[in-house]
């Protein structure tokens, strides 16, 4: 089985187009995508994750 697709915090930064700040406090609310810290303390999201976020936003939105 194939794990999945985890994206590094620049990546998911880029993809969004938010900046590190915005993040955090995005994240501070409970309203940012799942984050995964590694045991080397880099964060990663999965894929599935943000996609699901982004679900979730859309909805909100409409």
């Amino acid at each position: 089985m194939a794990r999945p697709k985890m994206l590094k915090l620049p990546e998911v930064l880029a993809e969004i187009d938010m900046s590190r700040a915005a993040f955090y406090r995005m994240r501070a609310r409970g309203q940012a995508p799942r984050l995964s810290k590694l045991p080397n303390g880099q964060l990663r999201v999965k894929r599935a994750d943000l996609d699901a976020w982004w679900e979730r936003c859309e909805e909100h939105a409409a």
